[in-house]
């Protein structure tokens, strides 16, 4: 009976690969009784299809409505129906009320790309990577995926090919495109449509600053420690030596470890948080929101972390990085001749920490808060990444209306031109 049992286990490798090719399988089949059930009421092709969605917004977490929400408000506005789907329970999304915008949980993992490998949408808009490259198929019943970065960072940042079989791809920068049009060249691609249109969270958070005026004046110079997560964050390395560096200036010290450091690195994190607990000279930040934190912090230091970015180019305010060895191996960055933007590019707008001068942290920090050089290269650097800033959303909403209106044109005139057939032949 045991042996019966073990002769039954699939592997997750397999089972992964058993379940892409069921769902390939299956949604072959959707497709060609849909088309049959359609040719066979009207004859006239996908403008009979009264279950078509034009417009399909699909977010993988919550935690990409801050690129969603302003886009979804443009797309409101406009009276652009609108069905978006997410993979998060909780997702902010499915408690706003819209009018012309419906909000649907499709569930999570192989339950979502079953739904995903299965829709009947003219243009389907999305952060997440990685279309026809794992469980996420192309529905055959969707005309154009679109994907929008949703960070200022090289395209290239993604993992190998998880950019390659998109139709378009919205950026932030020319840079971006480069390296698109590159990849494209050495893998043979078809060339995409990209296009610039901004980045609608960082509008949004420029609203805020501006909003909220200047942070609350200290005493003390505070220094925000905001790393990744997982073995190679500063925290799970260096934790110990780096807080008690820290603590030695005398400054204010806030550790905001990401969220995901409290499931990943819980045990580092939790010894960590007992031998320095909260005192007059250090706070744990777990807030929601990161907005608040990053606007009474005068400078931060991460490792590879996103919010590096929006605290040099949002609140202008200088960083300390951690100078590390990067593997990319298992990125686009990859196959690049040059190096990529983001690693020539810090070195300008801040100092990198080592080990070898992690114990002179204070003196990075002086040298970072008063040298006017970082402040002239941070605006150099936001300039490249961060273009068409405050349109984001706006762009963004231009380009789905025109692009909806182009493949709902071509799908009339292709059914004008099958109807003309079919009368000819009679």
């Amino acid at each position: 009976m045991v042996n019966q049992l073990f002769s039954l286990y699939i592997d997750p490798g397999t089972g992964s690969m058993l379940f892409t090719v069921l769902i390939g399988i299956l949604s072959a089949a959707v497709y060609l009784v849909r088309t049959l059930i359609i040719k066979l009421k009207s004859g006239a092709g996908r403008k009979a299809d009264k279950n078509r969605i034009p417009l399909v917004i699909y977010s993988d977490s919550k935690r990409y409505w801050n690129t969603f929400e302003p886009i979804c408000d443009e797309l409101e506005a406009r009276g652009v129906n609108t069905v978006f789907m997410t993979s998060s329970p909780d997702d902010p999304a499915l408690s706003k009320e819209y009018k012309h915008i419906k909000t649907e949980f499709i569930g999570e993992g192989n339950k979502a790309f079953t739904r995903l490998n299965m829709l009947n949408a003219t243009l389907v808009f999305c952060t997440t990577p990685g279309l026809d490259v794992l469980q996420w198929k192309r529905s055959r019943s969707v005309d154009y995926y679109v994907h929008i970065m949703h960070a200022p960072r090289d395209a290239a940042s993604y993992r190998m090919f998880e950019l390659d079989y998109f139709d378009a791809i919205l950026f932030s920068g020319q840079v971006q495109i480069d390296q698109i049009r590159e990849l494209e060249k050495l893998r043979g691609l078809p060339k995409k449509e990209l296009r610039i249109v901004g980045i609608p969270y960082m509008d949004e958070m420029m609203k805020r600053v501006e909003a909220a005026g200047p942070a609350p004046k200290s005493d003390k110079t505070t220094v925000l420690l905001a790393p990744s997560w997982g073995v190679s964050s500063l925290l799970v390395r260096y934790g110990e030596t780096m807080i008690k560096n820290l603590l030695d200036t005398g400054y204010h010290v806030i550790i905001r470890p990401h969220p995901q450091s409290f499931t990943a690195d819980k045990d580092v994190i939790d010894r960590l948080m007992a031998e320095f607990p909260d005192s007059e000279n250090l706070e744990w930040n777990r807030d929601n929101d990161n907005f608040e934190v990053l606007r009474r912090s005068d400078i931060m230091i991460s490792d590879f972390s996103g919010v590096m970015l929006d605290f040099a180019f949002i609140f202008d305010k200088p960083v300390i990085y951690a100078d590390i060895e990067f593997d990319k191996g298992q990125y686009d960055y990859y196959f690049l001749k040059e190096e990529p933007w983001s690693l020539t590019m810090l070195p300008k707008i801040g100092m990198g920490l080592t080990i070898d001068n992690a114990a002179g942290v204070k003196d990075l920090i002086e040298e970072c808060l008063t040298n006017p050089k970082f402040k002239e290269t941070r605006a150099q650097a936001r300039e490249e990444i961060w273009q068409c800033r405050g349109e984001g959303a706006s762009n963004t909403a231009d380009y789905i209306v025109a692009k909806l209106k182009q493949l709902e044109q071509k799908e009339e005139n292709e059914n004008k031109k099958e109807s003309g057939k079919k009368a000819a032949g009679k």
